[in-house]
């Protein structure tokens, strides 16, 4: 029996596509023992024991960013997350620590490399994080989703999906989709979405827009997000919803979108050959910038700054772009020519390669 200790979490980011391979590895072998290593604060603290799988954590120790009381508590709060680690890792007899990043990841590869465990590595974004920069200096494998990812040892896998959008027929539940959101499956739909939080400049922009687009020809499925500050139009055509918890059959009826460059939205639309016009989240450290780049150079979406996306910007650039069949058609084929429905697959792939990879001498390394 193999034992798996799945590294990650913290936000949707690292904990979803960790939940896509831990499903495709139970599922492959029920006999296999999954864990997650996490904390008790993060997104996975309610997602993974939900899933079914054992959740065990360690203690939150973020990287100190300047000298103050915490840099000073670092070293030995971050020594015991690391000998922690290593009990678990040597208590359930784990094969394979396979990380997606976040806190918990660093020591679980510090960890692993002492005991000569193999180690095994996804990056979601094109932006590496810390922990997997570090881990990438010895692991086995590393699976990226972009291709300008700079870690050592990348293989472009793409995302582990959710299987529901892995394995989505769009064509076949688009008529379903339409119904369900009181759209025409017969006429264009534009889906405008900032994720599950939302993002004012799209939710503003887009209102305002909202009798241009619809008098161009398509309808509007408009996804605001928690606490947004628009009201619906009330324009036909034009659909407002602040939560869709059927996502799938919101890309299904999706022939173009709109919306943030998060790693996991890039990587679905363009996995399901939906043109977009992308508008990064300006704040933090400009990965999504970097996330949009290998759909953006193919031809399969258009980004825009989100102080940049405006009425006029839409009334100039969006429109006669929405007016052009062909290109339409061209950047869907353009985006699927990046995307990969299989990324779980492929990241398993390397999971295999890490567990049957000669580890031997890490352990003396320590």
């Amino acid at each position: 029996m193999t034992v798996y200790l799945l590294a990650g979490g913290g936000t949707a980011g690292h904990v979803n596509p960790l939940l896509a391979v831990a499903d495709r590895l139970r599922e492959r072998d029920p006999g296999a023992e999954v864990l997650v290593l996490g904390t008790a604060e993060g997104l996975e603290a309610r997602l993974v024991p939900a899933r079914g799988y054992e959740l065990l954590t360690i203690a939150k120790v973020p990287f100190p960013r300047r000298p103050n009381g915490a840099a000073v508590r670092f070293p030995k709060r971050f020594r015991d997350s690391v000998a922690e680690v290593r009990e678990i890792i040597t208590q359930r007899g784990v094969d394979v620590v396979v990380g997606f990043g976040g806190y918990v990841s660093t020591p679980a590869y510090l960890a692993a490399r002492r005991l000569g465990v193999p180690v095994a590595i996804h990056e979601a974004n094109a932006k590496p994080g810390l922990a997997n920069r570090l881990g990438s200096r010895w692991a086995e494998t590393v699976g990226v989703v972009f291709s300008g990812t700079p870690l050592r040892h990348a293989e472009v896998v793409g995302m582990p999906l959710r299987r529901e959008i892995e394995q989505l027929d769009r064509a076949a539940l688009r008529g379903t989709a339409a119904e369900f959101f009181g759209l025409d499956p017969d006429r264009p739909v534009l889906l405008a979405t900032g994720g599950s939080l939302g993002a004012r400049r799209i939710n503003r922009t887009m209102t305002a827009s909202a009798e241009a687009v619809t008098a161009a020809g398509w309808q509007v499925l408009h996804i605001t997000g928690a606490n947004s500050d628009v009201s619906d139009p009330g324009i036909a055509d034009y659909r407002m919803l602040e939560y869709a918890d059927r996502m799938d059959l919101a890309l299904s009826v999706a022939d173009a979108a709109v919306s943030r460059a998060g790693a996991a939205t890039v990587s679905e639309l363009a996995a399901l050959g939906i043109p977009s016009v992308l508008v990064p989240y300006p704040v933090g450290n400009g990965e999504q910038r970097f996330n949009a780049a290998d759909v953006v150079a193919a031809g399969g979406a258009v980004l825009v700054d989100d102080a940049d996306f405006t009425p006029e910007w839409v009334a100039e650039t969006v429109l006669p772009l929405l007016a052009d069949e062909g290109r339409v058609a061209g950047m869907a084929a353009a985006a699927a020519s990046v995307g990969h429905r299989d990324g779980t697959d492929r990241m398993i792939d390397l999971i295999d390669a890490a567990s049957g990879a000669n580890a031997g001498g890490t352990a003396a390394d320590a």
